[in-house]
């Protein structure tokens, strides 16, 4: 893998980049007449990143809602997510989700990944829930390599009305984080949506973020062909083909839902 390549994903004037989120919350929140922002902090780096922007300038305003299923989430996700909690000093509600993921279960038909996909979109109801009680926006986590990937669940983590680091690559995405000051272990711990038990995303997709990111940045901003991005990054041909098999079968998760079309 080539270390130049990492760098310069890497090297980013995130001082900058922070004020252009900052700026654009608060055009939102004005464009749209909204009271305040909503997310969900879960423990990893990406919603953490949200948490510390809001926490700069609309910390008033802002209202975070830590969603374990107790069934499954590691103990110290919850309390990860509760110490940026202490740190930022933003309003947060603590909802276990395990009785409401019981609830659905007794009425369906046993499916562990339909069930973790299942544990998402409950969390999505409950940020609804509180936006519209509250005259909120809810804001998405995702970042560019999980967006392009499609490594969301669809209606779940991928639905929200502003998607703030939505440009930012994972690799970045941790260096913004060194940047607001956010906790080491949350920015060096592995990432995982934690929908099943032992839930790990670079195990599931079998490929690390360095590895995505770089074929990500090579095919889609430096707009190389495959090749051009094995002889550039050194990495398998065979993991290339699979990021981008990964992006052109998700591409119905990035687009509106589709219609017949008549003439």
């Amino acid at each position: 893998m080539n270390q130049e390549i990492i760098n310069e994903i890497k090297n980013q004037d995130y001082a900058a980049v922070t004020n252009t989120i900052e700026s654009f919350l608060d055009e939102q929140i004005e464009e749209n007449k909204v009271e305040g922002l909503i997310l969900g902090l879960s423990g990893g780096v990406d919603s953490a990143v949200l948490a510390y922007i809001c926490k700069r300038k609309l910390k008033e305003k802002t209202l975070a809602i830590v969603m374990p299923d107790t069934s499954i989430t590691p103990k110290t996700e919850t309390e990860d997510a509760l110490k940026m909690i202490s740190l930022t000093g933003i309003q947060y509600k603590l909802i276990d989700i395990k009785p409401i993921v019981n609830e659905y279960s007794m009425y369906l038909e046993p499916n562990e990944r339909a069930k973790g996909n299942l544990r998402a979109r409950i969390r999505t109801n409950i940020l609804y829930y509180y936006a519209n009680a509250k005259n909120y926006l809810v804001l998405g986590s995702s970042d560019k390599s999980e967006y392009l990937i499609g490594y969301f669940t669809k209606f779940g983590d991928g639905a929200s009305d502003i998607t703030p680091i939505i440009s930012l690559y994972k690799l970045q995405v941790r260096e913004i984080a060194k940047y607001l000051g956010v906790p080491e272990n949350i920015i060096s711990k592995k990432s995982s949506p934690h929908l099943w038990k032992d839930h790990e995303a670079e195990n599931e997709l079998g490929v690390s973020y360095e590895e995505v990111d770089s074929i990500l940045y090579c095919l889609f901003e430096k707009k190389l062909s495959v090749d051009e991005t094995q002889k550039l990054t050194q990495i398998d041909n065979s993991t290339i083909l699979k990021i981008q098999e990964l992006n052109k079968n998700s591409e119905h998760k990035r687009l509106p839902a589709q219609k017949p079309n008549r003439e």
